[in-house]
């Protein structure tokens, strides 16, 4: 029996060796540019290793993401999607029909009485300090490209991820002593101008979308 489109596609057989977090915000990275994206859900247990949910707000983004990314090399492993088979807790709770699991409440209330405000405070303050970096004039343009404003858990193989569908891409060169940035190289200037123009203002995360200009020679 075939399962009925919706608005959460599940994804298999994902490359297992990421951790938690690098999953999620690659699987944000690639699933993005289709819709907006309600959650991302990824578990680390044995029996849910490799795998993964996307929820979007609507069908049609869903149906879009599936169709367009059904066999993507993620991390040079086809990704299998299909439609999930229950409604996740996301869509649920914008309905009105979230019934909440009280085991899974109970753990959560937890991890809550441990995150310390501080520290979460301190961090956006070094974030809203730190300022714009990079060339302060406009490059000609050129082969290699300039991109900032990234998470700074960023990592060369999700830039690599998003860059390597254009043609002419040639790697990804980040620099550790400047998180937040880093160098695109493309066989050409005009291969790199149409990287720019396809993912210039793409959204790594809610809060973090790329700046994108040609780097000084």
């Amino acid at each position: 029996m075939d399962i009925p489109p919706g608005p959460t596609i599940y994804i298999n057989n994902l490359y297992e060796k990421l951790t938690k977090d690098e999953l999620k915000k690659g699987l944000y990275a690639m699933f993005s540019q289709f819709g907006k994206i309600v959650d991302v859900v990824a578990l680390k247990t044995l029996k849910l290793r490799g795998q993964a949910w996307v929820v979007f707000t609507d069908t049609a983004a869903a149906t879009n993401a599936l169709r367009t990314m059904q066999g993507f090399p993620f991390f040079d492993k086809p990704v299998r999607i299909s439609y999930a088979k229950t409604e996740s807790d996301a869509i649920a709770k914008l309905k009105g029909t979230y019934k909440p699991d009280l085991k899974k409440k109970k753990h959560d209330d937890k991890a809550t009485t441990k995150d310390q405000p501080g520290k979460k405070t301190k961090t956006a303050a070094v974030t809203s300090t730190r300022g714009p970096q990079g060339p302060a004039e406009l490059a000609p343009p050129n082969k290699t490209l300039f991109v900032q404003g990234l998470p700074e858990a960023t990592t060369d193989q999700m830039l690599q991820m998003l860059f390597a569908q254009f043609p002419g891409f040639k790697e990804v060169r980040m620099i550790e002593a400047r998180p937040g940035i880093a160098f695109v190289d493309f066989e050409n200037e005009m291969q790199s101008g149409v990287a720019q123009q396809g993912l210039q203002n793409f959204n790594i995360t809610p809060q973090h979308a790329m700046a994108i200009t040609f780097a000084k020679q």
